[in-house]
């Protein structure tokens, strides 16, 4: 079964930074895109940012220069460092993960969520 599971969530200042973390387990991810959503309250969930097993990741556009993504192949794990937060960034930021190499296509599997709340 697989379980993708976030952590790192909380409240910041504007301006501040948050590193969130998502363990993913119950199979090998070779292979596999790893990617970052959120959702706003009243909005739609939104890609943020994805990363192939190998290669280039992808930026939305309002995040790009202040959020990097990464992942440790090893440990099946990726990671988002959000740096100079804005309010507007507040959400519940959820890791989600898809096969292939294709990081705007379909999910298939998704964590529960970890909320960020960016005070102005």
């Amino acid at each position: 079964q697989v379980q993708l599971v976030e952590s790192g969530g909380g409240l910041v200042q504007a301006g501040g930074s948050l590193r969130l973390s998502c363990a993913a387990s119950g199979r090998t991810f070779s292979n596999y895109a790893l990617g970052w959503f959120r959702q706003a309250p009243g909005k739609e969930r939104e890609f943020v940012a994805a990363i192939p097993w190998s290669g280039s990741s992808r930026y939305a556009d309002s995040v790009k220069g202040r959020f990097t993504i990464s992942r440790d192949n090893a440990k099946n794990t990726v990671a988002l460092q959000m740096n100079s937060l804005k309010p507007e960034d507040t959400a519940v930021y959820y890791c989600a993960a898809r096969w292939g190499a294709d990081l705007m296509g379909k999910y298939d599997y998704w964590g529960q969520g970890t909320q960020v709340t960016v005070s102005s």
